[in-house]
């Protein structure tokens, strides 16, 4: 890597990865706006918000599935500079993410007890979650759409829009959630429920900015209704042969993510108010990791579409170098913002001291996330490897990590802590396996048609 490469490459890396990294903290902070501001209520609302989260998680996993399956297929042809092949490949996402959210919403809003019992047997806490999922269902074809959207955007190197739609979302979030969670300008204090309204306020703002830019100024590949009937049935095939693994694997890790917070959550109530604010914290770290594989994704996948197989090849040795600096970066961010997180947030002794652990623990993960999420996730998706990292988490964080913690918490009666651990340590094994496979350059393949 020579001096003048090195320059060039952090120059058009960080045009794409600061305003990704941008759309992550902002995204991140929405997200977290219901976690943090019902803090400041009680218990029971923080852990209800938290766990009721969980149906948007799997949901947002499903769709981030679909859209990276479809940014696979984008990238490359974007690439050959094939826009056809990208208005057919963005009508069918758009498909199944409203498909998707449609059975999210249902689920949410016809079974929302049954769905808090698989998280925690506390009664206050399902009580709070059942009134969170009903009114934020709401929100989800909203978030589907505006997801997939921007994702498609972003793979044509379009990423500034999604940074101002997600910044006036989340100040529409912020506003809407004071107002309504607390009670303000004369509104009732509506808790969990003025939480979730806020949500859909939020989702609704980004729409109406998406639409307004689709018709002003988007001037790349405008998005029409006749999309959704496009029929190329090689692209279909190509979009699920590589999409589904991603579908797969990301629902998979987002299953284990859950899973990590029913095993928590069947263990004592403090355990799960300290998660949820440790997964903020951990969210928060690791917003500029996820820019670079986002970023990797995009550059990669070009360069392959245009043919370029060892401008890929270096691309991917330099974005795997800058995702070890990312993690480290990360690990700092959860040291650093470990006092003031046990200061501000009103939980009970026994909460703080599980959080004040859990951070220390995530202070080592968020590195071997971040090196791990620029391979799986950047790198070799790029270059349409994408079941590695299904069979990947189905071994270290099912077969390792989720069958471990859950010996050690229900088996073994371990500390909560030591369950925890166990819980979190797949990103540190994970790490020897990825770079096997990034050595070998199996991921390193043009997936275009003519």
């Amino acid at each position: 890597m020579n001096k003048l490469g090195t320059k060039s490459f952090l120059h058009s890396a960080a045009v794409l990865i600061l305003p990704v990294a941008a759309q992550n903290l902002i995204t991140t902070a929405i997200n977290s706006l219901d976690v943090i501001m019902l803090g400041r209520v009680g218990e029971n609302a923080l852990s209800g918000a938290s766990l009721g989260n969980q149906v948007y998680f799997n949901m947002s996993l499903f769709l981030f599935g679909v859209t990276s399956g479809a940014a696979v297929l984008t990238s490359q042809y974007w690439g050959k500079k094939n826009m056809n092949a990208i208005a057919a490949i963005f009508g069918l996402a758009v498909k199944i993410g409203l498909g998707i959210s449609a059975v999210f919403f249902l689920a949410a809003m016809l079974v929302p007890r049954q769905i808090m019992g698989l998280f925690t047997a506390e009664e206050e806490v399902i009580r709070e979650g059942v009134i969170y999922l009903r009114w934020v269902c709401f929100s989800y074809p909203f978030t589907a759409f505006n997801l997939v959207y921007l994702n498609t955007m972003r793979s044509m190197e379009r990423v500034r829009i999604a940074t101002v739609a997600y910044t006036c979302s989340f100040f529409t979030n912020l506003a809407a959630n004071a107002v309504l969670i607390f009670g303000l300008l004369g509104f009732p204090a509506l808790g969990v429920a003025g939480a979730a309204i806020g949500t859909i306020v939020a989702r609704m703002m980004e729409s109406a900015i998406v639409f307004l830019y689709d018709r002003k100024w988007n001037t790349v590949l405008r998005f029409r209704p006749a999309f959704l009937k496009i029929r190329n049935a090689p692209l279909s095939g190509d979009f699920w042969r590589y999409a589904s693994p991603v579908i797969a694997n990301e629902l998979l890790w987002g299953l284990g993510v859950s899973a990590i917070s029913g095993i928590l959550g069947h263990l004592e109530k403090a355990a799960v108010a300290a998660n949820a604010v440790a997964q903020v914290a951990r969210q928060l770290s690791m917003i500029i990791a996820f820019g670079v594989s986002a970023a990797a994704t995009i550059e990669i996948g070009k360069k392959i579409g245009a043919g370029d197989m060892e401008g890929a090849a270096d691309y991917g040795k330099k974005y795997a170098v800058l995702s070890v600096f990312t993690g480290l970066l990360g690990a700092l961010v959860i040291l650093a913002a470990r006092p003031l997180v046990l200061h501000f947030m009103v939980l009970t002794d026994q909460a703080k001291e599980y959080l004040s652990s859990m951070m220390f623990v995530l202070s080592y993960f968020v590195i071997g996330q971040s090196v791990n999420s620029t391979f799986i996730v950047g790198i070799f998706r790029a270059g349409g490897d994408t079941r590695f990292g299904f069979f990947f988490d189905l071994v270290f964080l099912w077969g390792v990590a989720i069958a471990g913690g859950a010996a050690a918490a229900f088996g073994f009666h371990a500390p909560v802590m030591v369950v925890y651990m166990i819980l979190m340590s797949d990103e540190v094994l994970k790490l020897p396996v990825a770079w096997l496979r990034y050595r070998s350059r199996k991921w390193l393949r043009n997936i275009t048609r003519d």
